[in-house]
């Protein structure tokens, strides 16, 4: 015989539904204003759903709802096996003529670091190969990689770049600490700049949410962008997408 006890969540179609709606609502604005008096610091980790539902006395899907609110409001981080975390402010991520994840970090003083997750030679379709100036069918390199700002991941990119003009390049992104200024600086590449960047914003897949260390289906952001030599010879094609709720993108137009 089930549990005579009725919770917010009980009656999905009724009055209990109308409940379950303000009550995740409260919980979320109590939690937002313990975290602006800063009952909970930055990197703090709010109490289990499962705690904080029998505190309300509510079912645990309730209080995840909000956790969900305030990761929308970018005050926490809901991560796989982290629990909810308090988020630090956003890291501002400038876009100008030069873009470099490690430069941008290093400027607000968090340390960066990449990882190289594969790398394989492919048929490039026709759309990446006009993009690269390179004619259709062309041998690219299509390298993935993550990375990281004090060792939380920030954004995960697929490169593409032609074989033909950079062979090995899937050593030489491994050997420079899978960041793409030092492998193309080992072909000789001392200075390239952006020649177009366009953001969109979508949800999280699967594969990106293990990737980021976020809920699967939270906001993400995705740039594709072209970078080429400074005689404005394209060279490299990347598609990165960004936790939502750890980046914001600063566009400099006239940046260096």
């Amino acid at each position: 015989m089930r549990d005579a006890l009725v919770t917010e969540d009980s009656d999905p179609g009724g009055a209990g539904a109308a409940d379950a709606g303000t009550a995740w609502r409260r919980i979320a604005d109590e939690l937002a204003v313990s975290i602006g008096k800063g009952d909970y610091a930055a990197g703090d980790t709010l109490p289990a759903a499962t705690a904080l539902a029998e505190r309300y006395g509510v079912h645990r899907h309730t209080v995840r709802q909000a956790f969900r609110h305030l990761a929308e409001q970018g005050l926490v981080t809901v991560s796989r096996g982290r629990g909810t975390q308090v988020s630090s402010r956003r890291v501002p991520y400038p876009i100008g003529r030069r873009v470099s994840m490690r430069a941008n970090l290093g400027r607000i003083g968090l340390v960066a670091s990449s990882e190289m997750l594969s790398a394989e030679q492919i048929d490039g379709e026709a759309e990446t190969c006009a993009t690269l100036g390179l004619d259709d069918g062309a041998r690219l390199w299509r390298v993935e990689g993550l990375s990281l700002a004090d060792g939380t991941p920030m954004g995960t990119g697929t490169h593409w770049l032609s074989v033909a003009r950079f062979p090995d390049f899937d050593a030489a992104f491994r050997d420079g600490g899978a960041s793409i200024t030092a492998a193309l600086a080992a072909y000789g590449v001392a200075d390239y700049v952006r020649l177009s960047t366009r953001l969109t914003a979508r949800l999280a897949s699967e594969r990106e949410a293990k990737l980021l260390e976020i809920e699967p289906g939270a906001p993400v952001m995705v740039s594709v962008a072209v970078d080429a030599l400074p005689d404005l010879t394209p060279i490299h094609l990347v598609s990165s997408v960004f936790a939502g709720e750890r980046m914001e993108m600063v566009v400099e137009p006239f940046a260096e």
